[in-house]
Formats: C-alpha cells, structure tokens, sequence
C-alpha cells in the first residue's frame, strides 16, 4: 500500500501575512501548539514560512515577519508519496514542507508526521 501526502498532512494550515508581527505569529505558534507558518501573499500563495528556530535568534517582536520568514518555501503535491516529502526534507534539511493542489495550500507536513508511519 502506497501512502500519500494528503493521508499524513495536518489539514489545518495556520497562516501569516509579510507585514504581520514576529510577536503574532510566535502567539500563533503557541497558542495552535505548531513549530511551523506559512507566510502567504494577498492571493493565498506562500511567500515564505516561519519555523520556531527563526524565532530562536532574538527578533524584535514588533518587526515584520517578512524580515525573519525564509522566503524559499518547498511545496509537494498532495497526492505524491509521503517518501517524496521526506527526500525533500533530507535534501534540503528542514522539518516542514508545504502541501499544495493547483498552488493552493491545503496542508503542511512535518518530519514528526513522518516519524508516526515508522511508530506504526
């Protein structure tokens, strides 16, 4: 059997504009209990994504969040196997990727999803 993406992702995606504060989107983390947030523009397309780690480095919480955001944001399809978001993650070292159908955001996964198909 053959999992995909869209079987593994978390559906609920929280988001954050560019000219949101570094302080709401670290509320937003803590209060959703997420580590990840897609930062998307005026069309709903992702722009960037904040990670807990870029809200380790001491930031002014009244700055933008585009000034922290990583502005490179991997995507997967929803209905690829979950083994192409984990080469991605590998690949490039990093924890969540964004999930997509017709450039529209529909989930986020995380290494953590990943992990819970080896648990069992």
């Amino acid at each position: 059997m053959t999992v995909k993406i869209a079987d593994v992702m978390s559906k609920r995606v929280i988001t954050a504009q560019p000219h949101q504060t570094v302080e709401h989107v670290r509320a937003l983390m803590t209060k959703n209990r997420i580590l990840a947030v897609p930062v998307v523009g005026p069309d709903g397309e992702p722009v960037g994504i904040v990670t807990s780690s870029d809200l380790m480095n001491g930031h002014n919480d009244r700055s933008p969040v585009n000034k922290v955001m990583t502005e490179r944001v991997y995507k997967v399809p929803a209905y690829n196997n979950v083994a192409v978001a984990a080469r991605v993650m590998r690949k490039y070292k990093i924890h969540h990727v964004v999930v997509t159908h017709e450039q529209e955001i529909v989930g986020i996964v995380s290494s953590f999803d990943l992990l819970k198909l080896v648990e069992g």
